[in-house]
Parts: C-alpha cells; structure tokens; sequence
C-alpha cells in the first residue's frame, strides 16, 4: 500500500516501510501512484541468437508470443532488435507482482502455445539466460503504457530491414557495488535526469534489481547483480549521438558521473535498440 508521509511516499516490503522521499520536479511518468503505471516486476531479457536467425525469431515471437504471454497475465512491454550486435533479440515484460509472475509464467510455458511454437523458437537461439529481474527505482519510475496501441499482427508484418521505425530505444545498465542503489536512483533522479531532458528525447522508466528470490526458478535470472536502469525514447539515432555530444560537454553531467564513479563496478553497457513493429514502447 502505498502513502504519503511529510513529503515522502511510504510503502512495505516484506513487512518493513519502504521511505522514498522524491526530489522536486520529479521525472518520468508524473503523478507517483503505482496502480497507474505498468508492471512493478519487470524483466529486461537479452537473447544471442544464431547467426542470421534474429528475423525468423522476431516473426514468430510478434505473430504466436505476444497475445499469448498477456493472456497468462504478463505485459509485454517491447521487443528489439540491438543496433550494434546483428545476433541480439532484447525485450521486456512485466508482472504485476513476483507471486503473478510465477502464476503467468507456469501458464504460459506449460500451455499450449508454447508447446506448439518452443522448438522452432530455441531452434533460433545460443542462449536466452541473460535476464535481469527489476523493479522500478521510485514508485513513479515504472513505464506510462496509458494510449499505447500495438498493431495487430495481421497489419504489420516483421520482415526484414522496410519495417523497422525511425526511433530507437536506449537502455543504459549500470553495474552498481551492493547497497548503492537507492543512492544512485536518488542521485540519478535529482541530476542527471533533468541533464536528459531535450527535443526529441524521452525518459520512459527506470529500475533498479528486484532482490526478491526468483519465483520461476526454470527460467534463470542473474540473481547476484546490482544494477540501475534507464530506458530512454530518441526520435533518431541522430538523437542520441546529439545528445550524447551534449552530456559528455555539460559541466553537471561530468560531476554526476564523478560523483558516482565509487558505486560502479564495471563499465556502464549502452544497447541502442530499434522497436519490432509491434512493439508497444518505442515506436
């Protein structure tokens, strides 16, 4: 349950209260009510997937996997193609709850859809066990999806290079030492998003790692990261190197990343990703 207490938005976790006091001017999705944004669990998965096969994957997952993993109960939240690596299928989906991620995911991978379609959809993969299990890093942080419309699967076919959109989508990952996380989030919400904000640009969400014990256990997460993610909308590639360009000449970006600098592990890893045709965000 989520309430308001002198300034400060309060909820439990695990039977404890959970304070998160929001800085002025607070970014991303407005209003802080959590029951209006989209999955407080969300799982951003990376796929390498055998050489040339990325096309046949995206084909099937927009046409068998969408529909049927929402009916289970999941949002499927996008699905990409990585700009910089030809082999990588990266997407997003999210639960209401760990205990409604356990439900949705047993249906669904113990229903018939996936019975009739896993065997030509591994056929396209290396590995698929690079996920990261997250929840949003302040209670307004998670993804508006409000509006959004997918296309329906018979309007929009997936093939090859004609289809894919001017936008990209960018997800930065940054590898944190554990415990730093609320830190970061509340030093990324007061000085560096507002640093991001531009003309065709948009910051859409932003997690930190879920914790919680993995309620799926056949399908492997990497439980031991610390991390904090941003997922930013550019209107163009050329967007994003702009705004790059800009960042790396702003005074105040170069004293965020100074003053972070002792929470990082491991660099910051940057996927520029263009949306499939049916994905809801970043199109």
């Amino acid at each position: 349950m989520l309430t308001k207490q002198d300034n400060r938005f309060v909820y439990k976790q695990d039977d404890h209260p959970v304070f998160w006091r929001l800085p002025m001017n607070l970014p991303l999705n407005a209003a802080p009510q959590a029951a209006m944004l989209a999955s407080p669990v969300v799982e951003l998965r990376q796929y390498t997937l055998r050489p040339g096969q990325r096309e046949t994957l995206i084909a099937l997952f927009d046409r068998e996997f969408i529909e049927s993993q929402e009916a289970a109960g999941m949002t499927i939240i996008g699905q990409f193609r990585d700009l910089d690596r030809p082999d990588m299928f990266v997407w997003l989906r999210g639960f209401d709850s760990m205990d409604t991620r356990k439900e949705a995911l047993a249906a669904f991978y113990d229903g018939t859809i996936w019975a009739a379609h896993r065997d030509a959809a591994n056929a396209t993969m290396i590995d698929s066990d690079d996920v990261l299990l997250l929840k949003p890093a302040w209670p307004s942080a998670g993804f508006d999806l409000s509006g959004l419309q997918r296309p329906l699967s018979a309007e929009h076919e997936n093939s090859s290079n004609e289809n894919r959109l001017g936008g990209i989508v960018v997800v930065r990952i940054h590898h944190l030492r554990s415990g730093a996380e609320a830190e970061f989030a509340s030093r990324f919400a007061a000085e560096a998003a507002p640093l991001m904000k531009a003309p065709g640009v948009r910051l859409l969400a932003a997690f930190v790692t879920e914790h919680a014990e993995n309620s799926f256990p056949r399908l492997p997460v990497r439980a031991s990261e610390n991390v904090f993610v941003s997922v930013a909308r550019f209107d163009s590639a050329e967007a994003h190197a702009s705004q790059e360009a800009a960042l790396a000449a702003a005074p105040a970006w170069q004293r965020f990343l100074r003053a972070v600098q002792l929470d990082l592990t491991k660099p910051t890893e940057t996927l520029r990703l263009s949306p499939t045709s049916r994905s809801l965000v970043g199109r």
